[in-house]
C-alpha cells in the first residue's frame, strides 16, 4: 500500500522558519530600528544646552599622563612610587605604565629605585 504524502510546504514557509531560526532580521525589524534611530537622534538634538555643555566639560578632564607628571613636578626632591599613588588615586599598574611611558619620553628621570624627577 502506498503512503499519503503529507501537506507540502511553501517556499515561503521555509523562508519564514530559516530566518526565525537563524535570527535574520525582516524588513520589518529594520523599520522599526530606524524609526527608534529617528526618535533617539531627534531627542539628542533638542536636548537642552546645559546637558550638552555638560558632556562637553567631561572630554577636557586632565589626562592621566598629564595628572602624574604635575604631581612630580611640584616635588622638587623628587617623589617615591607610593607618593605618587597617593596623591594620584591611581591604581599600580597605570602608575606604572604612566612612568615609563614618561621616561621614555624624556619628561622625568629616575633619581634613585623608586624615586622620579621631572626633568
Amino acid at each position: 500500500m502506498p503512503r499519503k504524502k503529507g501537506k507540502s510546504i511553501s517556499f515561503d514557509a521555509m523562508v519564514k522558519f530559516f530566518m526565525h531560526n537563524y535570527e535574520i532580521p525582516t524588513k520589518r525589524d529594520v523599520e522599526k530600528l530606524m524609526a527608534r534611530m529617528d526618535r533617539l537622534e531627534s531627542l539628542l538634538t533638542a536636548a537642552p544646552a546645559a546637558v550638552r555643555s555638560r558632556s562637553a566639560r567631561r572630554r577636557t578632564t586632565v589626562p592621566a599622563a598629564d595628572a602624574v607628571l604635575d604631581v612630580i613636578k611640584r616635588s622638587k626632591q623628587g617623589l617615591k612610587f607610593v607618593d605618587i599613588q597617593a596623591k594620584t588615586g591611581f591604581v599600580d599598574k597605570k602608575i606604572r605604565n604612566i612612568i615609563f611611558r614618561l621616561h621614555k619620553l624624556g619628561k622625568i628621570k629616575r633619581h634613585s629605585r623608586g624615586v622620579y624627577l621631572a626633568i
